[in-house]
């Protein structure tokens, strides 16, 4: 009789220093990691899906799911600054430019298939959706951990207001 055991996954990788590129890295190396997010993929009809894979003193990562027609809305990271990529299926992104607190500001769109990177600073607002008709993953990392979310909507001169703040402990 052979007895087989499982080794304990290895922990997930430290940060040096903390910034987008950094980030952009780690997120590459999270993705190649499916023991980490894999067995935690699922889907929600009521709204995208997300769940912690990864925390240590630097960083933490979450993996989300998306059915066709599920979004995050315009929202900012609280001061974190992060990155996100696509590991099945396609999203696509809307941010709002850098200038957003000099007036109006068009958003910008780009469409992210699998294998795709977005790296952003502390002060990014964006929304991702699925607009697609195919069930998507993405992996997102932030940088210190999430505190705080805004969110936002668009008033009539394409100016971004805030309609609600997220509290890490009090809304996820």
């Amino acid at each position: 009789m052979t007895l087989v055991t499982s080794l304990p996954a290895p922990p997930p990788p430290q940060l040096r220093r903390v910034g987008p590129a950094r980030l952009h890295h780690l997120a590459r190396q999270l993705a190649t990691r499916t023991d980490l997010w894999r067995p935690h993929v699922r889907f929600a009809h009521a709204s995208r899906w997300s769940v912690r894979v990864a925390v240590t003193d630097d960083y933490e990562a979450w993996l989300l799911t998306w059915l066709p027609g599920q979004s995050t809305g315009l929202h900012d990271h609280g001061g974190s600054a992060g990155a996100f990529t696509v590991l099945s299926g396609v999203v696509e992104e809307s941010t709002l430019p850098p200038t957003r607190s000099r007036g109006p500001a068009a958003l910008v769109h780009r469409t992210l298939s699998a294998g795709r990177i977005r790296a952003f600073g502390p002060d990014y607002v964006h929304d991702v959706t699925n607009n697609g008709t195919e069930p998507a993953v993405s992996l997102h990392v932030y940088a210190p951990a999430l505190d705080t979310m805004r969110h936002y909507v668009l008033d009539d001169q394409g100016r971004p207001q805030v309609v609600s703040l997220e509290r890490n402990g009090t809304d996820w």
